[in-house]
């Protein structure tokens, strides 16, 4: 199969975000289905923010629709509930939706969520002090979400920036919350890639040193050359085509959710998320909800530059992506996101 150079990769990709790959529907157009589930790797991750706030100030419903979420341990398994027909879309990593179009499975991201990973690499406390870079994790058991998901895929990108593969570590599936706490605490793991709230919360307990982080633009930019497409909401490329005003109903509730936590404070977001969530330490909470808000996309826009750099990623470390022949056009949409209402 042939592979696009770097330039016309951009250029592909550039022209796929400006074409329309399925008619918009308005927001007064009945959903085709009502009832709709949603699967998604670790509900209360920062990561899946706007979900969260798209169900609990009550987006979906006043679009129509009446939403279960079905939370996983990562992305991985939410991926397969897709796949498996038990859920009509997922939220997950934008990397799912091109490794499934390489794999010849037409899946496509009508909504990004995240513009940056916001994971990061932690090593227990006091071993950040020695760490030089991903070659010293050689060996070392390193906790995930799950295998698979996109915690694993960063720690493959990392490890293979400095020439080490899959099998140099061993990698172990911690869920996404208590559990990967506790297996770091324990000393059940060596090292972690992980998200916040999880990472604050080890932060605060002084439990570990962060060693790697994308939770800024810089750090995106030193892992990854800036902006990389992270989180986002995806389907099955004929569940959309047969069900365009539920998408659109799905995508409108999002998006507003995004535009709402672009310009809330952060004691109206700790307010509208789950109180299960927050947990007893709500001022933990909030300052981690801070430093996590610049992950978030204001708009839910999918851009050439921060999808480029997840293929280019993907290609660094998954030997069947690095001849794939993916098609961008089926990859993503901005069509249901502009179509929301200013």
């Amino acid at each position: 199969m042939r592979r696009l150079p770097v330039r016309s990769l951009f250029a592909a990709l550039c022209l796929w975000l400006g074409c329309v790959a399925a008619p918009g529907h308005a927001a007064d157009v009945a959903p085709e289905a009502r009832e709709i589930v949603i699967a998604v790797g670790g509900q209360g991750l920062f990561y899946y923010l706007p979900l969260a706030i798209a169900d609990q100030r009550g987006y979906f419903r006043d679009a129509g629709l009446d939403v279960e979420i079905a939370d996983f341990p990562g992305g991985a398994k939410s991926l397969q509930a897709l796949v498996g027909g038990s859920a009509a879309f997922a939220a997950g990593a934008f990397e799912h939706v091109l490794n499934m179009q390489a794999k010849g499975q037409a899946v496509q991201a009508v909504t990004l969520m995240a513009r940056y990973p916001g994971m990061v690499l932690a090593l227990p406390a006091g071993k950040g002090a020695g760490y030089r870079s991903a070659a010293d994790l050689k060996g070392l058991k390193v906790g995930v979400t799950a295998p698979g998901s996109s915690t694993h895929m960063f720690l493959n990108h990392v490890l293979g920036g400095v020439g080490l593969g899959a099998d140099d570590v061993a990698v172990i599936g911690v869920g996404a919350g208590a559990s990967a706490i506790a297996a770091m605490r324990r000393g059940e793991i060596d090292a972690l890639v992980h998200l916040d709230p999880v990472i604050h919360q080890l932060e605060a307990a002084g439990a570990i040193d962060v060693v790697l982080d994308t939770r800024t633009a810089a750090g995106a930019t030193a892992v990854y050359g800036g902006p990389y497409h992270a989180s986002c909401l995806y389907a099955k490329a004929d569940y959309l085509a047969a069900h365009p005003a539920t998408t659109q109903a799905v995508v409108t509730a999002l998006v507003r959710a995004l535009r709402w936590i672009a310009q809330a404070t952060p004691e109206e977001i700790v307010d509208a998320v789950p109180p299960a969530f927050v947990g007893s330490d709500r001022a933990a909470y909030r300052a981690a909800l801070v430093k996590n808000l610049p992950i978030l996309s204001p708009d839910g826009r999918i851009d050439a530059a921060g999808a480029g750099r997840v293929l280019a990623a993907l290609r660094g470390f998954e030997p069947f992506m690095r001849n794939a022949d993916i098609d961008f056009a089926r990859a993503s949409t901005n069509t249901f996101v502009e179509a929301v209402a200013p």
